[in-house]
């Protein structure tokens, strides 16, 4: 879809005869993965998960052909050549080993975060490239319309030299329980959304301090319930990622308020829009550009949404990589640097400095 400006906020489905596997039954995989890609028409010919029985329901509601009793029997099928994990980041690393050791898997789409550690990561990373294996990371909001569009005015110039950029959270995530046992909550699983979206937008920062304070409503212990981080970008671009998981009192009869909203200002022109995944709405976007628009704002639209639509562009760039035998869009090298810009927020919570990301090795 395009609008009449030439705008793309979904990309073209290029490639999608390759046989997928997904492994993991819960909410993403069930209402967000196979959702995309019924819709795209990729060919999912096998799923498995931790039990059977909520592997069998999800396959009986998407008409997948295959049910394997464990993931592992999955990767092993000679049949699949694209596994599409959607596992906790404790467990997932052990089954993309699996993945690498089979010579009939040729590409592998990991989700975020891809493990517990920046080492873990590199690690993956390194014997992803020593199998010869494509190892793709669902960075998904960069797929988001909205973050598309903007992504298209910026390379265009639109805006002149960006100046200043904000992200502002204010949503309750479903935090999974597996989340209970690590001392890692916000910025891992939430934050590094906004802080991979804002490395596709702006390039590799040099500075991030983040600031962080628990969330009263989750109960469990947790270091990282709310976080601020203000980063620092080439070309003095500055940028804020704000995480209010808390969102203001709601069982006392408040009416919620949940958004994502996001603004970007240049020498020539602003943008500024909403992430619509907290309301299931399309999300959106408005500008104006003393360039191309005469100062008047121009808002695009479309009817997609990132959840789920996004992940079809997620699941087409690991195609068409494997196919061209190229590096996909999202690939693994690309997210050790995101990992690495999270792993520099949460030293910067623990020593209450600003960190260099040049003191975070990612070699």
């Amino acid at each position: 879809m395009a609008d009449a400006k030439g705008f793309k906020p979904d990309v073209d489905v290029r490639v999608k005869e390759y046989r997928v596997g997904c492994i993991g039954a819960g909410m993403i995989m069930a209402e967000c993965h196979l959702a995309a890609y019924k819709e795209a028409g990729f060919n999912v010919a096998a799923i498995a998960s931790r039990t059977r029985a909520n592997a069998q329901k999800v396959a009986d509601r998407w008409g997948i052909p295959k049910v394997h009793d464990t993931p592992e029997n999955l990767i092993k099928d000679p049949s699949i050549e694209i596994i599409d994990l959607a596992f906790p980041p404790d467990q997932q690393p052990a089954l993309i080993r699996e993945a690498l050791k089979q010579p009939h898997i040729k590409g592998i789409l990991a989700q975020k975060p891809l493990a517990l550690s920046l080492d873990e990561a590199r690690q993956l990373r390194d014997e992803a490239q020593a199998a010869g294996k494509t190892l793709s990371v669902n960075q998904n909001m960069r797929y988001d319309q909205s973050m598309q569009v903007l992504k298209q005015i910026l390379d265009k110039g639109e805006l002149g030299q960006v100046v200043m950029a904000t992200i502002d959270m204010r949503a309750i995530p479903h935090w999974q329980t597996f989340l209970e046992e690590f001392d890692r909550l916000t910025l891992s699983n939430m934050s590094v959304h906004h802080l991979d979206v804002l490395r596709f937008l702006f390039g590799d920062p040099e500075e991030i301090y983040t600031a962080t304070r628990s969330d009263p409503r989750t109960k469990f212990k947790h270091k990282d319930g709310i976080t601020v981080s203000t980063i620092k970008f080439p070309n003095n671009v500055l940028a804020v990622s704000m995480e209010d998981v808390w969102a203001g009192p709601r069982e006392e009869g408040f009416d919620s308020e949940f958004y994502i909203k996001w603004r970007v200002e240049g020498t020539d022109g602003v943008a500024y829009g909403t992430i619509g995944w907290p309301n299931g709405e399309a999300s959106t976007l408005t500008y104006a550009s003393k360039r191309t628009t005469g100062g008047k704002w121009v808002t695009p639209t479309w009817d997609t949404m990132w959840f789920p639509h996004a992940f079809i562009g997620v699941m087409e760039q690991l195609q068409y990589a494997v196919k061209h035998d190229e590096t996909p869009v999202l690939n693994i090298a690309d997210n050790v640097k995101t990992m690495a810009l999270v792993e520099a927020g949460y030293r910067s919570m623990d020593e209450g400095r600003a960190i260099k990301l040049n003191e975070i090795s990612i070699i």
